[in-house]
């Protein structure tokens, strides 16, 4: 058995960018939440994608909770968001008392279908906000999403959490919508080890939104609250962190999309193998290198196979709507997202990978078609 091999681990900088920004925390004893490191990674951030501003939280899941509580989404409440995800999409929709109803997924994107979002429409007119996803870096349809919801005024927040660094027509994901949202947990393409930001060009409600991420307290000499706060600030320890990890995000992207142009150029010819869908119009940052399997093996047949070895394998994410947290609400769409997940996987898309690890990868996979 060789050296473990992950789905996708932290990797930081070999310049080092990292530990001269957390030094400076030390140094200034600046590690509380707040301080330079926040401040300029919020700026930072917001250059990259070009958003006019953003916000630096503790997690992906608290920068969705605060963008739908900016969106004025509240008790009762509907809001669409795509079945085929990881639950953080989902659950700060409950956090409001708010009633997600779950969209199916497209063949062409994996992400939202909008045939199924103008179906939710017209049976929810009254929604009060619509979540997109980009779904292991691949971009939703934004055209057409986009326009929808400009349609129906309704608020569009964008959870790129997987796909800082992708593009939809030459701009970044997370910059399209009412809000964006990414995250830098420790399986990012990107990491501040935990934590989240929240980006738009509403500057005002970006600000409301550090408000109430800094527990709501009112301008006054004691401690005084009007409004329900939150402790989602990021650390300025953990801001020095992304600091350093955003000066390297375009060679992490080019890793990540060279790791899955190797699997496709060794195992697409693998009989019933079929790869996560490109379009003209998406430039991925291919977090996680995906596939559907339609011949007689089986995802768990790859998955269990490379964990014989040592390597690490996930399913794709099980639909919202089959969850037994989420099985009472509406679900709009056909079986797409039941098929993907029964199809699919994600393949080990970890930066620190060689060439040899890569080979010990495919070599394993395609030892089974050879049985």
């Amino acid at each position: 058995m060789g050296d473990r091999i992950f789905l996708s681990s932290p990797h930081m900088s070999d310049e080092g960018y990292e530990l001269e920004y957390v030094n400076n925390a030390f140094d200034t004893n600046w590690i509380a939440p707040l301080g330079e490191n926040v401040n300029e990674f919020e700026k930072e951030l917001a250059i990259k994608v070009g958003s006019k501003a953003a916000a630096a939280l503790s997690s992906g899941t608290g920068a969705i909770h605060l963008a739908l509580k900016a969106a004025g989404v509240g008790e009762g409440d509907i809001v669409f968001c795509p079945t085929l995800t990881f639950t953080a999409t989902a659950n700060p929709i409950i956090y409001q008392n708010a009633i997600p109803v779950f969209i199916d997924s497209e063949y062409g994107t994996w992400n939202m279908c909008p045939k199924a979002l103008e179906q939710a429409f017209e049976r929810y007119p009254d929604v009060k906000a619509v979540i997109v996803v980009h779904l292991y870096g691949i971009s939703a349809d934004m055209d057409k999403i986009l326009a929808l919801c400009k349609k129906n005024n309704v608020v569009l927040i964008e959870d790129a959490a997987e796909s800082l660094g992708t593009y939809y027509k030459g701009k970044h994901t997370g910059t399209f919508g009412d809000y964006g949202i990414f995250s830098f947990n420790g399986n990012k393409i990107i990491t501040t080890s935990g934590g989240g930001m929240l980006v738009s060009d509403n500057t005002e409600r970006v600000e409301k939104v550090k408000f109430w991420a800094t527990q709501a307290r009112d301008q006054a000499r004691h401690y005084q609250h009007s409004e329900l706060g939150f402790n989602y600030r990021m650390s300025n320890v953990l801001a020095g962190i992304g600091r350093g990890q955003l000066k390297i995000l375009d060679q992490r992207v080019k890793k990540k999309q060279y790791i899955f142009q190797y699997y496709k150029r060794k195992l697409s010819n693998l009989d019933g193998v079929k790869f996560m869908p490109s379009n003209d119009w998406d430039q991925p940052n291919y977090w996680l290198s995906s596939m559907t399997l339609s011949g007689n093996i089986k995802p768990i047949d790859v998955m269990e196979a490379l964990e014989r070895e040592n390597i690490e394998a996930r399913p794709i994410w099980k639909p919202m709507h089959l969850q037994p947290l989420f099985e009472k609400y509406d679900f709009i769409g056909t079986d797409v997202s039941e098929k993907l997940f029964a199809s699919g996987l994600c393949l080990p898309s970890d930066t620190k990978m060689t060439d040899e690890d890569l080979e010990r990868v495919t070599d394993i996979i395609k030892g089974l078609w050879l049985k």
